[in-house]
């Protein structure tokens, strides 16, 4: 946790009440009882500060912290994800590397090569994203949340979802085979989708290119899902 995320029902009259594993986290971590008294804080789509320790109760369960803003935090990545769902502990790596990159939508969407089971795992729940999601703000000291969208039939998306998702930016769709080098350093906003385990059919690919989308690699090696949205956010938008 470089960063404590408060949220809005956390504060009463003014002060931040703390409890559970952020707690745990300040007290045995990062000793804020024993150091300075504070830590990095922000506030759930709000500035970031710093929170100063006001009292700790006997029963050492809670801590109650002032906030004090400083600034924003940095800006979002001009750069929407499109994934197909992946199994349940990929998904949450792959939530984590974008969030913590700057990537602030991400749309989940079934196609060909995706499990059906993988939908109704309790870790790809809305819940579990956001619990994921908020690891990853306080890990790149950020405060705004990201928006997730999920879409269980890949025709429906393609045809009805996926146009206004691209409208007006870069599309690129990640693909080993037949496909350009992926581009450096853009300088305009881009939506990047991102297949399977099993990479897209050639229908998929299809759909992607009469939708205006660029294939573009990495290289002759096949990647992990999980490699592949860092590697090629790290491209597209080095230093962001």
């Amino acid at each position: 946790m470089n960063l404590m995320l408060l949220e809005k029902e956390d504060f009463q009259d003014g002060v931040a009440v703390i409890r559970g594993r952020r707690f745990t986290h300040a007290m045995e971590v990062l000793k804020i009882a024993q150091r300075s008294g504070e830590c990095k804080a922000g506030v759930v789509n709000g500035p970031v500060g710093k929170a100063v320790l006001l009292a700790v109760d006997e029963a050492g369960q809670e801590m109650r912290l002032c906030f004090e803003p400083a600034g924003m935090p940095p800006p979002p990545l001009p750069l929407e994800l499109v994934c197909a769902m992946q199994r349940p502990l990929t998904f949450r790596k792959i939530i984590h590397a974008a969030v913590t990159m700057g990537v602030k939508k991400i749309y989940f969407f079934h196609c060909r090569k995706v499990e059906k089971s993988y939908w109704s795992s309790p870790q790809v729940s809305e819940e579990a994203a956001m619990a994921d999601a908020m690891l990853a703000l306080e890990q790149t000291v950020d405060t705004v949340l990201p928006e997730f969208h999920y879409y269980d039939k890949f025709k429906p998306f393609a045809e009805d979802i996926l146009p206004g998702i691209v409208a007006g930016k870069r599309f690129l769709a990640a693909h080993p085979a037949g496909a350009a080098p992926c581009p450096v350093d853009l300088q305009e906003p881009a939506v990047l989708t991102i297949g399977p385990e099993g990479g897209f059919t050639d229908y998929e690919t299809e759909v992607w290119k009469n939708a205006g989308a660029e294939l573009v690699t990495m290289g002759p090696r096949i990647l992990r899902s999980e490699v592949a949205v860092p590697a090629l956010i790290g491209r597209l938008y080095p230093g962001r």
